[in-house]
């Protein structure tokens, strides 16, 4: 265990505070926002911000200028592992309905800027040690470029101070400690979103490891899907779900939950009811995260409408059996 934290300090630094973060949240008692949502009472739950705080440094999602549209696309084959070395004629993109020429295309593998939401409600109590390994694997494939925050969430969120911890530290405080409390998920993604606009890339993504309840959120499903539609960030969750018996509705919805907030963003939900999988998955999904192709494209009709405009995204036979994941649409700004 020593010898992986020494590997993750020496090559992931940024890794190893994420680790030691999530640690020290254990041993207390408890890029843009682009639209506003609805009035909630007071009081707000601590460290989620108001909504005129999250409307701070708003970019255009999916746009590179006023003309130039961007989509980021990821490519998986059947095992779930991304896929790389595919040209630019193996991909057509549409956007509503009408095929537009692909005018630019690249494919990535760079540094990005990762949100770590990480679920210590009472419901993790004995996924925790998996939990744990899932965000050491994760850390392993990073690069160590990456731009890191972590978000803890339980009866509240909390975002992380950048304090550094010894190995003795956070082993000690791991062993002494165990989830508790309810799940505030939803307000955890509102935090983590708002959190996005002083991302140090533009290339950003939120990886949530939770069993995708919620039971005490202020912030309800509909408001924070509009909210990560508009976002240029994507979305991931790692679902872990070890049983078929559900304890609440809360469970019972969870997965769903997840890949409705997800699949929005062009990232997705990737269940694990095998828990001695959930290391590995991680591990994929850190990979995809950073391994994508970029199409860019002018659309036949100029956006300047203000309406919201789909993206459908479709490869050739000669690519396999893979399949695509990227966000399904934009706001057309209007002039």
């Amino acid at each position: 265990m020593l010898k992986l934290f020494y590997h993750l300090r020496t090559l992931f630094p940024a890794c190893l505070l994420a680790i030691g973060f999530m640690a020290n949240v254990f041993g207390q008692s408890a890029d843009e926002v682009h639209i506003t949502p609805r009035e909630i009472p007071e009081p707000r739950p601590p460290n989620v911000p108001s909504p005129a705080q999250a409307n701070v440094g708003r970019v255009k999602p999916l746009r590179s200028d006023v003309d130039l549209v961007l989509v980021p696309v990821t490519v998986t084959d059947e095992l779930n592992h991304p896929v790389m070395g595919l040209k630019q004629h193996a991909f057509k993109v549409y956007e509503d309905n009408q095929e537009q020429q692909i005018q630019s295309f690249s494919a990535e593998d760079g540094p990005i800027s990762v949100g770590l939401l990480l679920d210590l409600s009472k419901s993790m109590a004995d996924k925790f040690v998996i939990e744990r390994e899932a965000v050491e694997e994760f850390c392993k494939n990073a690069n160590p470029e990456d731009d890191y925050f972590v978000i803890s969430f339980a009866d509240r969120p909390k975002l992380l101070a950048s304090v550094t911890q010894s190995l003795d530290d956070i082993e000690q405080t791991l062993a002494s400690n165990v989830p508790d409390g309810h799940t505030a998920l939803l307000d955890a993604v509102y935090l983590a979103i708002a959190r996005m606009h002083g991302a140090r890339y533009q290339r950003r993504a939120l990886l949530i490891v939770s069993d995708g309840g919620d039971n005490h959120s202020r912030y309800g499903l509909k408001e924070i899907k509009n909210l990560v539609q508009e976002a240029n960030v994507e979305v991931y969750a790692l679902g872990i779900f070890n049983s078929l018996i559900f304890r609440s509705f809360e469970e019972l919805m969870g997965k769903r939950w997840l890949s409705e907030i997800t699949d929005l963003t062009g990232g997705r939900t990737v269940p694990a009811s095998d828990l001695g999988k959930v290391p590995e998955i991680a591990a994929d999904i850190s990979r995809e995260m950073r391994n994508q192709y970029v199409l860019g494209y002018r659309p036949i009709i100029p956006p300047k409408d203000g309406k919201w405009r789909k993206i459908r995204v479709t490869l050739s036979p000669e690519a396999g059996r893979v399949r695509p994941y990227y966000k399904k649409g934009y706001a057309a700004l209007a002039r």
